[in-house]
């Protein structure tokens, strides 16, 4: 009887090691060869069903990105204004081991985004869901009465962004000068002064 194989578990395994390689070794280490010994299978199980390393990190990235946004909604849920930013903020900063191994692999993808337009296109339409998603619960907010700043929100939410950015990776680069706790304040700080 032959074996029945579930293709989109197969294919979920492979991303799975493909984002593990990627944030124990390094972007450059993530070879389809190193990725397929990770996942435990050949590399023509890989090329079944990926047409090659690009269209793999790619796959990774976004499968990366599905989790994430699954995760947001159920934090989120019948939350608004504030409340809701607050979670999605948070969310987005590496203050645990599962969101650190994300921000590790968002991170890796930025630079090999600078050289490649395809993985800077996902970057873009990613970010771009984030900076929506941000902007609107800014607006509910605004709506609500919740906020006293008088900024405008398209500088307010760009200011957000780069501060989750900017302490997600002094986090991931300098561990002994902030702490997550330290991170968490912060980022908490920051909405407090809305």
């Amino acid at each position: 009887m032959p074996k029945i194989v579930d293709h989109d578990e197969r294919r979920r395994e492979v991303l799975s090691a493909a984002g593990r390689v990627i944030v124990r070794d390094g972007i450059d280490a993530a070879t389809s060869r190193a990725i397929a010994k990770e996942a435990g299978y050949s590399n023509g199980v890989l090329a079944h069903y990926f047409g090659d390393k690009d269209e793999i990190l790619l796959s990774a990235l976004r499968h990366s990105h599905e989790r994430i946004r699954e995760r947001l909604m159920r934090k989120a849920e019948g939350l608004t204004g504030l409340a809701a930013l607050r979670e999605v903020l948070l969310d987005n900063l590496p203050l645990d081991d599962e969101r650190d191994r994300e921000s590790r692999l968002e991170v890796s993808f930025w630079s090999r985004s600078l050289a490649s337009e395809r993985l800077a296109e996902t970057q873009r339409a990613e970010a771009g869901e984030l900076r929506a998603a941000v902007h609107d619960l800014l607006v509910q907010a605004r709506d609500a009465g919740e906020l006293s700043t008088d900024d405008g929100l398209d500088d307010l939410t760009e200011r957000l962004l780069a501060l989750v950015d900017g302490l997600s990776l002094h986090l991931l680069l300098y561990p002994g000068r902030l702490a997550r706790a330290d991170v968490e304040r912060i980022m908490l700080g920051s909405l407090d002064r809305l």
